[in-house]
């Protein structure tokens, strides 16, 4: 201690010295040291001038004449705290209905509606198949019968079977006449987009050899990042106006249905 008789310095009475815990400080808060820190201008989310004419045009229907602008900054501010609320639930009911949760060990898939549906319509292409085959197969009776005394829906059922005949050949010519020209052309060659030295600008790959020039196609050539964008419909503001107590009965919601 500095002096044992000197019951008033409490800090050496406590074995604390002043001077190493200044030390410390200015050392630990450096950059803060010397700096001098002042609140920034309020500056209004709105226009303050179309603004104020907007609440001044509603209060004049109550009977107030005069609007003072703290007000009118009060209200911007509440618009832009409120949107911001707004924006942020959206975003999370967006990133929700966005994620998958099919590689998630803790989840198993009970049902597949796509599948479903797929299925659905194979038993349609089915079944319109065997129809046609049974169409099919009734023209050709009709074009093979050799009746003397032909009524008109004979006729009429011979002269569709010729026009179905003449458009399976048709069918079957084209058909060869793909087959042929895939054959001249041979087999298609995939560009090699990981390769070095190659840069896509525009959707076209350009070459330039590993020894040229710095510039494009290097592999120090600058690679922007594409940021991730979450876009909002209007399933997702329906959600949320359902969702929260006074859009729930508003008729912005059911604007927002009729839609």
């Amino acid at each position: 201690y500095r002096d044992d008789d000197d019951i008033n310095d409490v800090a050496s009475m406590a074995g604390v010295n002043l001077n190493e815990e200044s030390a410390r400080i200015m050392a630990t808060n450096s950059d803060l040291v010397g700096t001098q820190i002042q609140s920034c201008k309020d500056e209004p989310f709105l226009a303050a001038i179309p603004l104020h004419k907007r609440i001044l045009e509603t209060a004049k229907k109550l009977g107030i004449t005069d609007v003072p602008a703290e007000v009118v900054t009060f209200i911007s501010h509440a618009t832009q705290n409120r949107l911001r609320t707004v924006i942020e639930k959206v975003t999370v009911i967006t990133q929700h209905r966005m994620e998958s949760y099919k590689d998630d060990e803790w989840y198993e898939q009970a049902t597949d509606v796509r599948s479903q549906l797929k299925f659905f319509e194979q038993l349609e292409r089915l079944e319109k198949q065997r129809k046609d085959e049974q169409e099919r197969e009734i023209l050709l009776k009709a074009a093979k019968s050799r009746s003397r005394q032909e009524d008109p829906e004979q006729a009429r059922l011979k002269q569709k079977a010729k026009e179905m005949q003449q458009q399976e050949l048709a069918q079957m010519r084209q058909r060869d006449a793909n087959l042929t020209a895939l054959a001249a052309i041979g087999p298609r060659k995939k560009r090699k987009l990981d390769s070095p030295g190659l840069l896509a600008i525009g959707g076209e790959g350009l070459g330039v050899s590993g020894g040229g020039q710095p510039g494009l196609g290097t592999p120090s050539s600058r690679q922007y990042a594409r940021q991730k964008i979450t876009r909002v419909n209007l399933r997702d503001f329906i959600f949320y106006m359902e969702q929260e107590r006074e859009t729930s009965r508003s008729l912005l919601l059911y604007r927002a249905l009729l839609k």
